[in-house]
């Protein structure tokens, strides 16, 4: 029976390229999404993967959503925590409302996708996490201290229920992406774009699909002794 994925942010970038990934590798894939309907049907006539549309931010949203799904699709099997939002400014201008929105949807979105599904991985002995943390999580970055601290929580998220999950067969692994070919990205100022090229030895922005190739193996049987670690995609830009 094929393995059953939820892919949080599912349906744009990083995220949309995962969800396919996965389908290729002939997971049932769930893909979910915060406001973009338009965006969202698009995906799934183009793909045929269904989409669900909660806040990742309120617990009981994402409760009812994987209820949902696990209701249609069957029990989850693989978790991707994708979404994320920046709300970025330099710290002395930073406001509480900034800080709190990417707290909500970056670290806590990311306990309320895996806290619902947890009791059910490790009453069936098998969970494949991931989460998609951030280069930034792990060096920090100008004007971007909520969104830093939220990736870097997620790091400290994935060891610890590594540790918490081994005996259970569930796995939890982080995937820390530089700076990715997006339409976020390629929507900056090609100057702004050539000065981020310029600090990536690789000499180019990675591309969507690197991302998910490494989430397709970490989600993989062939996985299961890699476990609370951190894969760094980045092109050479930072080492850990």
């Amino acid at each position: 029976m094929a393995r059953v994925a939820l892919v949080t942010g599912g349906s744009r970038g990083i995220g949309a390229a995962i969800s396919k990934a996965l389908q290729a590798d002939g997971c049932t894939v769930a893909a979910t999404y915060a406001g973009n309907d338009e965006a969202a049907a698009k995906f799934t006539e183009e793909t045929g993967i269904k989409t669900y549309k909660w806040n990742v931010g309120d617990y009981e949203s994402s409760a009812a959503g994987i209820a949902k799904v696990e209701e249609e699709l069957g029990p989850i099997d693989i978790v991707v925590a994708n979404a994320g939002i920046t709300r970025d400014a330099p710290f002395h201008k930073m406001t509480p409302q900034q800080w709190q929105e990417v707290i909500d949807t970056n670290l806590t979105g990311v306990f309320n996708t895996i806290h619902p599904i947890w009791p059910g991985m490790r009453e069936r002995k098998f969970g494949r996490i991931v989460v998609i943390s951030s280069i930034n999580g792990q060096k920090g970055q100008f004007a971007q201290v909520n969104y830093a601290a939220t990736k870097a929580g997620d790091l400290g998220i994935v060891k610890s229920l590594a540790q918490e999950g081994a005996r259970a067969g569930i796995t939890a692994n982080a995937i820390c992406p530089g700076y990715i070919a997006t339409e976020m990205v390629m929507a900056v100022p090609e100057k702004v774009r050539e000065s981020i090229i310029g600090q990536i030895p690789t000499g180019r922005l990675g591309e969507p699909e690197e991302i998910a190739r490494c989430v397709s193996f970490l989600a993989s049987d062939d996985a299961g002794f890699i476990n609370g670690s951190t894969i760094s995609a980045n092109g050479g830009q930072f080492f850990v």
